[in-house]
C-alpha cells in the first residue's frame, strides 16, 4: 500500500466533507477497526525484516497527520446531525399510541399462582417457601419415602453429583419438602401453602414437562381430621372453578400420607360431555412423617395436599398443551 497517495486520498476527502454524516464516514473508512489504515498496519505482518522498521515510522507519520485532520475538520464542521424538528423535552411523560401500545402482564403461571394464594389465605393459610435444590432427607426420608422405593431411582430425579461421603443433592422433585422443613422450626398449630418449581426427567408432551410447578398445602393441629381436608379441597374447587363444580375422592397410596387419596373435579366439555379430571394428590399426614420431626401424631394429626398449577391453570383456561406457556409466544400470552 502507498502511504503517500493514502494520505492524499485522506487530505482531498476531508476537504470536501460538508456534513456530519460523511465525517462519520470518513472516520470509519480511514481510522475504523477495519478501515485502511488498520489495513496498512496488518501488512507489517508479512514484510521482510528489513523493510518494517521504515515502513512502520512511515504509517505513524501518516496515521497522526490523518488523526490530527480529521479531529480539526470534525472541531469545524461538528459530529452530530442537526435538529431537524422541534426540540422535546426528553424527561417529560411519554404521550400514549393506543394503536401501539400493549401493557405488560403477569405470566399466566404467575397469574395462577397469585390466585392460588388468594383463595387459601382467605381460609386461613399463610405462604411458606423452600430451596429448589435439596437434600435427600428432605425431599425423600422425612417424607417416610424408603431408599428401595421406586420414587427415589435415579432415572426418576436430577441428581447432583458430590465428592465421595458428602450429602447427596437433588433439584427436588416435590414441594412437598417444605412441609418437613416448616415442620422443623414450627411447631404446630401450622397451616401453610407452598407453591414452587418442581423437577422431574419426564418425557416433554403435551401434559408433562421436565420443569412444572406444584403447590403443597399442609395443616397440622389438635382434632386434625379427613373431613376437614375434603372440607378444604371442596373450597379451594369452588373457589377457582366456580361454585357448581363438583369433586371427588379416589383411594390411592403415598408414603408421606395414610389414608391417601387422589382428588378429581367434574369439569363439562364443548361437545356437552363431562368428564373427571384428577387435580392432585392428598391425604392425612403419616404418624412417621410427624415422628420425623418430633411432633407427637398422638396429640397432632394433619392433611397435605398437593396440586399441579399448569394442570389448574391449563383446566381454567382451556390451555391443552402445557408447551404453550413456556414457548413466549405472544399470541398466546396476550390472550391473559
Amino acid at each position: 500500500m502507498d502511504l503517500e497517495q493514502l494520505l492524499s486520498s485522506a487530505r482531498t476527502e476531508l476537504s470536501a466533507i460538508s456534513s456530519p454524516e460523511q465525517l462519520e464516514s470518513f472516520r470509519v473508512k480511514y481510522l475504523g477497526t477495519k478501515g485502511l489504515l488498520k489495513e496498512a498496519s496488518d501488512q507489517l505482518r508479512t514484510m521482510p525484516p528489513e523493510g518494517k522498521r521504515s515502513f512502520g515510522q512511515q504509517l505513524n507519520t501518516v496515521k497522526a497527520a490523518i488523526t490530527k485532520e480529521f479531529e480539526e475538520c470534525q472541531a469545524r464542521r461538528g459530529s452530530t446531525l442537526e435538529p431537524t424538528g422541534p426540540l422535546v423535552d426528553v424527561t417529560e411523560p411519554g404521550v400514549l399510541k393506543f394503536d401501539h401500545y400493549r401493557p405488560g402482564s403477569l405470566h399466566l403461571i404467575g397469574q395462577t399462582i397469585d390466585r392460588l394464594i388468594d383463595l387459601f389465605t382467605m381460609m386461613g393459610f399463610s405462604v411458606a417457601s423452600g430451596p429448589e435444590l435439596e437434600d435427600e432427607f428432605h425431599n425423600f426420608e422425612a417424607l417416610n419415602v424408603p431408599l428401595t422405593h421406586p420414587a427415589r431411582d435415579p432415572l426418576d430425579n436430577f441428581y447432583l453429583e458430590g465428592s465421595e461421603g458428602a450429602p447427596l443433592y437433588m433439584m427436588r422433585s416435590q414441594t412437598s419438602s417444605v412441609q418437613i422443613r416448616v415442620l422443623e422450626k414450627q411447631r404446630p398449630p401450622i397451616r401453610i401453602v407452598a407453591p414452587g418449581r418442581v423437577y422431574r426427567p419426564d418425557t416433554v408432551d403435551a401434559t408433562h414437562s421436565y420443569m412444572f410447578h406444584q403447590l403443597e398445602g399442609l395443616v397440622v393441629d389438635e382434632h386434625v381430621t379427613m373431613v376437614d381436608l375434603k372440607t378444604c379441597i371442596d373450597q379451594f374447587a369452588r373457589g377457582f372453578f366456580g361454585a357448581e363444580v363438583k369433586t371427588r375422592f379416589r383411594p390411592s397410596f403415598f408414603p408421606f400420607t395414610e389414608p391417601s387419596a387422589e382428588f378429581d373435579v367434574s369439569f363439562e366439555f364443548a361437545d356437552g360431555t363431562t368428564k373427571w379430571m384428577e387435580l392432585g394428590g392428598c391425604g392425612m399426614v403419616d404418624p412417621n412423617v410427624l415422628r420425623m420431626v418430633n411432633v407427637d401424631p398422638e396429640k397432632y394429626a394433619g392433611f397435605a395436599f398437593g396440586l399441579g398449577i399448569e394442570r389448574v391453570a391449563m383446566r381454567r383456561h382451556g390451555v391443552e398443551d402445557i408447551r404453550a406457556f413456556y414457548e413466549n409466544d405472544l399470541r398466546f400470552l396476550r390472550q391473559f
